[in-house]
């Protein structure tokens, strides 16, 4: 297709980046920490570090690896962390070792964590010591050999911490007890690091950063392999996409989704650092309360997050108190922005909320709406420099404009394919190398992408993917279940939420029953919020059970 939309791009926007410019992220983080070293870079909690720390303790942390774990070039590191201080120090602290990272959602059940470690090699993991024990129920069916357990409060001052840990362990019990024989806690590995010299490792644009883990069809979740040019050239084409509206050194950015979602990590964790501008981390951004208190301390100037967080807290009184003089980004991601939470946010905070579309397999963002928008589209934007997109019939042939078809992409932000796992790969590229993004869209005359609907039964809950099949063979691992269906239905909080038809073979079974049965093996917001019992499913002649049709029933 020719590119339609690029006679509609912002001003002074280039048709190209060069994705060659820095030749790992380490380039570019050294670079950011030497040109801004006294400016804040992350705050969480009422604390912050600035760039001088970030690179004094990530130095430290990447010389542990190195010399005190022999972490040699490529081996798996995992975080599971929420977003808090030791975060960007772990993952910086790994890159500049020349590490692979595998981020892990806290949240995760010990099956789920096994099948990640097992899955990347990891064989470190950093965890917070409220999720130590999953770590503790995963280790011996996975290949762990060091595991590092930081406290919530280790950045905080002495008195301060003490009391957090009390406060979460004694009052809110939210730090299971646990035992892990072969541990170290965080601030001893800083504390080693830092009589410790880094060596420098030759990382170079084609190596492996990350290993960002997302689901399939089979509901199996696979390791998408980002190298460092991937990276690099998503940061650099969101940075000339916005660069009207970015001054260095003075962003202040509201980081509530966590970094180990790739949205948050490449806009907020990379993008915004490399602008040198202060990260405010939320840990718990479900705690509106403690979040609006947070967001109120600064004169923020962006915000990024998804659908759901927008609508949440445009619905708090307290919100609306805020200062948003300064705002001028709000940008939504990881699940369709409605158009009401749009025009309720504009009105609210004087900013549109541009809508942005993207996916794990590309760094993430492939398509963004100007910034110079005035009202919500209901499009996702026009694709960023250096991007390429088609949209495809069923047959392989290209559509031209308003016709729907699957949406592909090349780039240089697309991933090699996913880690050990060439037949998935092979799925997802078409022999001319576009991805295919399982995403039904249409492209208008202007350029401008409109997603439809989405190929595949995914379902996305508050932007994180829930695939039907995970949670389907979990369901027929409860006593009294027969058959299982999954799909996902409207929520005016979450997006969608996940929905399950079950036939029963006990007629004692109830919906107590099949939501316990799952919360033992299912992270939070995979678990069924809606449960229907059927005497029969739909299906076609050969007995594979017709989602579609419990979607749209006749």
């Amino acid at each position: 297709m020719e590119k339609i939309w690029l006679k509609h791009y912002p001003k002074d926007v280039p048709a190209e980046i060069n994705p060659d410019r820095y030749q790992s992220l380490i380039q570019i983080f050294e670079e950011t920490c030497w040109s801004f070293p006294d400016r804040p870079a992350f705050y969480n909690m009422g604390t912050t570090l600035n760039f001088s720390e970030v690179e004094s303790y990530s130095r430290a942390m990447a010389a542990y690896f190195q010399q005190a774990l022999k972490l040699s070039k490529g081996d798996r590191v995992a975080i599971m962390l929420p977003n808090v201080l030791q975060y960007p120090i772990v993952f910086f602290g790994a890159i500049r070792a020349g590490l692979i990272v595998v981020n892990v959602n806290p949240l995760y059940t010990a099956p789920e964590l096994v099948h990640q470690l097992r899955d990347s090699g990891a064989e470190t993991i950093i965890v917070l010591e409220n999720f130590a024990k999953t770590v503790q129920d995963a280790m011996t069916h996975t290949a762990l050999k060091n595991v590092i357990v930081t406290e919530m409060g280790d950045f905080f001052p002495p008195m301060k911490a003490t009391f957090i840990h009390f406060y979460l362990k004694y009052l809110k019990r939210k730090i299971p007890p646990y035992f892990i024989k072969k541990m170290e806690t965080f601030k001893s590995a800083l504390s080693r690091g830092k009589t410790l010299t880094l060596q420098p490792v030759e990382v170079r644009s084609e190596d492996l950063a990350l290993l960002q883990y997302t689901g399939g069809t089979t509901g199996v979740s696979k390791g998408a392999m980002l190298t460092h040019r991937n990276l690099v050239s998503n940061i650099l084409q969101a940075d000339a996409w916005l660069q009207s509206i970015f001054k260095h050194g003075k962003e202040i950015v509201i980081t509530a989704l966590p970094l180990y979602h790739i949205f948050s990590l490449t806009a907020n964790g990379l993008l915004l650092f490399k602008e040198g501008g202060l990260n405010v981390l939320i840990t718990n951004p479900r705690d509106l309360k403690q979040t609006i208190s947070s967001m109120a301390k600064f004169e923020f100037t962006s915000i990024t997050g998804v659908n759901t967080l927008f609508n949440a807290l445009s619905k708090q009184r307290k919100f609306k108190k805020l200062n948003f003089k300064k705002l001028k980004l709000s940008l939504g991601g990881g699940m369709a922005v409605q158009q009401a939470v749009a025009e309720r946010w504009k009105t609210m905070t004087g900013c549109v909320l541009l809508e942005a579309y993207g996916l794990t397999e590309t760094s993430p963002a492939v398509t963004i709406n100007p910034p110079d928008l005035q009202d919500y589209n209901g499009t996702v934007g026009l694709p960023i420099p250096s991007t390429n997109i088609c949209i495809f019939d069923d047959d392989g042939h290209e559509l031209s404009v308003n016709q729907p078809g699957e949406l592909a992409v090349k780039g240089p932000q697309v991933m090699l394919g996913y880690w050990n796992n060439p037949a998935e790969t092979e799925k997802v590229f078409t022999k001319d190398g576009w991805l295919l993004t399982g995403d039904i869209a249409l492209i208008n005359p202007e350029g401008f992408v409109r997603i439809l609907e989405r190929k595949k039964d995914m379902i996305l809950v508050s932007g994180f993917n829930v695939y039907p099949n995970e949670i389907e063979d979990i369901l027929m691992q409860i006593p009294g279940v027969h058959e299982a269906a999954v799909i996902g239905v409207p929520d005016e909080r979450s997006g969608e939420a996940v929905k399950a038809f079950i036939v029963k073979n006990d007629p004692n079974l109830t919906i107590h029953d099949v939501i316990e049965g799952c919360r033992k093996m299912l992270t939070g917001y995979k678990l069924p919020k809606h449960v229907e019992f059927r005497t029969e499913l739909p299906k076609t002649n050969v007995g594979k059970i017709l989602r579609r049709a419990l979607k749209n029933p006749v």
